[in-house]
Formats: C-alpha cells, structure tokens, sequence
C-alpha cells in the first residue's frame, strides 16, 4: 500500500508528529505551504477567524500527486474547534484524487472530534485511521505510542 502524508504547521507541532508517522511508515511526505504570513498575535488571529468562516487560503501546489497513493494521512492543527485553512484549502483542491484518507491532529484544548467530522465531512469519506496528539503529550513527549498504533492500523489498510 502507497501512502502519503500531507501536513500543514504553523507552530512546529504538528510537523513533529508528521515526521514521526513518517518515520514508521517509510511513506512520502508533502508540506502544505500557505503562502499567508500568521506569524505572531496577528497572525494567530487570522487563523481563528479563517477557521470559523471555514474560509479557505492560497496554497502553493503540492509536490506529490495524491491521486498516485493508496491512502493520504492528513495533518493538520485544530483551529476554532475545526481544521486549518491550509488544510481546509488542500482537501478542496485534491479530494477527487483521494482514494483512502487518515487523519492526525495537534490540539491545545478542545476540538479532536469536530475536527474529525469536520476533515470526513469535506473528504466525503470515513477516516481509515484517526490520531489525536494534544499539545502537554506533545510537550512531554508522551505520543509516540499513539504514533506506533496508529502507524499500525494503516499499515493494515488494504
């Protein structure tokens, strides 16, 4: 089974447990780069206020074609109880293309499930595999178990 990972962070958190679940798939990995600076209180603004209109952004386009995977794990951050923009803007653009998705999270506080629904609901598919990482496992580096289990359950895919 061919997998990609797409990811988008901002903080860094998200793209640390891309590149573990990487790491234990030996699959490919494509950054979603937003081309919009959230940089700063500004910035994090931006991002809460874009996620609430479910708004989407300007995205450079990916450097793998998703429509030559099997399955696509999606990473994104929980902004506003949903998915990021960038995330958001690459489901809309390439969802015709995707055959199987799974989907990782990095939160803060609240909003693993709406966000779940939310990533299903724009796919138009069930997610094969979900993973929800919140940022004091993150940052106590109490994740990689989670990592290994759901790194499993796509390796099961068929």
């Amino acid at each position: 089974m061919r997998a990609l990972l797409v990811y988008y962070s901002r903080t860094g958190h998200t793209r640390k447990i891309a590149e573990e679940i990487t790491k234990e798939l030996q699959c490919d990995m494509d950054e979603i780069i937003d081309t919009v600076n959230r940089s700063g209180a500004g910035g994090f603004m931006t991002c809460g206020r874009q996620a609430t209109k479910k708004e989407l952004t300007k995205i450079l386009p990916p450097k793998k074609d998703p429509s030559q995977y099997d399955v696509v794990i999606i990473g994104t951050p929980v902004w506003a109880l949903t998915m990021s923009s960038p995330v958001r803007t690459y489901i809309v653009e390439n969802k015709d293309k995707l055959k199987k998705v799974a989907f990782f999270i990095t939160f803060g506080g609240f909003g693993a499930e709406s966000t779940f629904h939310d990533l299903e609901d724009l796919c138009g598919k069930a997610a094969s595999g979900t993973l929800a990482i919140n940022t004091p496992s993150l940052k106590e580096g109490n994740y990689l178990d989670g990592v290994k289990q759901f790194s499993e359950i796509i390796k099961g895919l068929q």
